[in-house]
């Protein structure tokens, strides 16, 4: 899969799983420590996260990171 693919996934997946459990970046921020630019710049597929930022997230949505990531 080519990091694109993989950056789009991982957005669209952050901001589905967010609008399911009405949590706010900000919110999500605070639970996973990152801040709200950085997951911000996630969804807009502008910055390539790291495999422990990726599982703050999936963590804090109660997900797995192939749920995060496919």
């Amino acid at each position: 899969m080519e990091i694109e693919n993989l950056k789009k996934n991982i957005a669209s997946n952050i901001r589905q799983q967010r609008a399911k459990n009405k949590i706010s970046q900000e919110k999500l921020s605070e639970l996973t420590g990152i801040s709200q630019q950085f997951i911000c710049n996630i969804e807009n597929e502008k910055v390539n996260p790291s495999v422990e930022t990726l599982l703050k997230i999936a963590n804090s949505l109660n997900i797995t990171i192939n749920e995060l990531v496919y």
